[in-house]
């Protein structure tokens, strides 16, 4: 689903990814920035072009997904100040009080369960420097920025297939979107002292802050 996945994100980026890059932008000027689930890294590739002071690393868990950010991040000439990485979000290899902003878009209901949240939670607690954020949005309004006719015309008879199995697959594996409530239930049970819970239609946004 990588190469699927990939060409719907591209036509989300002047919809979507240049309005979050925009506002991460709009709170950080310098620094390092985590971007979990990161996909294709188009999200990263806008940030770093509007802030040359702000390195971020981007991680996922799909090896091709990584491939391709890197790739996308060549092709955008900003490949020295991202980094792209297969990793768990639950299990970050990083060092203790390193960035500035955490920041996931997309990947909360992909988690499926509470516990596995609230490990990739305290795992964001510890990689955060005193005063940094933790930025959650989800689910990601990628498909609200796309021609879905165009996208769908772009596909290979592969992607088509494999995006049918995908769909299949959903219909009796269902992912949950946290509401507003949920997510205050389980951010009550973790180290972050500060935060904001927004929710709009089916979109959440969340901030933390770990004081």
């Amino acid at each position: 689903m990588a190469s699927t996945y990939n060409k719907a994100a591209k036509m989300a980026i002047g919809s979507y990814y240049s309005e979050v890059a925009d506002e991460i932008v709009s709170e950080l000027k310098s620094g390092m920035i985590l971007d979990l689930g990161t996909g294709p890294g188009y999200l990263p590739i806008e940030i770093v072009k509007r802030a040359p002071a702000i390195k971020v690393d981007g991680i996922d868990l799909t090896p091709q997904l990584i491939k391709i950010a890197r790739e996308n991040s060549l092709r955008a000439g900003v490949a020295d100040r991202l980094h792209f990485e297969v990793m768990d979000a639950a299990k970050l290899r990083a060092e203790d009080n390193f960035y500035d902003i955490v920041f996931s878009s997309g990947m909360l209901h992909a988690l499926r369960s509470t516990n596995r949240v609230m490990k990739v939670l305290k795992e964001c607690h510890r990689v955060l420097k005193p005063g940094g954020q933790l930025w959650i949005y989800d689910p990601a309004r990628i498909c609200s920025g796309i021609d879905v006719k165009v996208w769908r015309a772009s596909l290979t008879f592969r992607e088509k297939f494999l995006y049918r199995f995908f769909v299949f697959y959903e219909s009796f594996n269902p992912p949950h979107y946290y509401n507003k409530e949920e997510i205050t239930q389980i951010i009550a049970d973790t180290d972050f002292d500060s935060y904001r819970v927004e929710e709009k239609g089916k979109e959440i946004k969340v901030k933390l802050r770990k004081l």
